[in-house]
């Protein structure tokens, strides 16, 4: 369960830093990645629509920050 938090949010991670790159320079890294294929981008951002609601669920549900006071 450790792991799958961190791949996801690792996840989160790279695509905020693609989105970074696209809103301040207008490249889009994951369209070049992706080779220009749009169901290949799809699939990605499918993924990453995945990591944000595990990590919400991770969040809500598993409430690792509970002993932290």
């Amino acid at each position: 369960m450790r792991l799958t938090c961190i791949v996801c949010t690792l996840n989160l991670v790279i695509l905020g830093l693609c989105g970074g790159v696209y809103a301040f320079t207008g490249f889009d890294p994951i369209a070049f990645f992706c080779l220009g294929s749009a169901t290949a981008e799809r699939c990605f951002l499918a993924v990453c629509f995945v990591s944000a609601l595990f990590a919400i669920y991770y969040m809500l549900v598993l409430k690792p920050f509970k002993g932290l006071k």
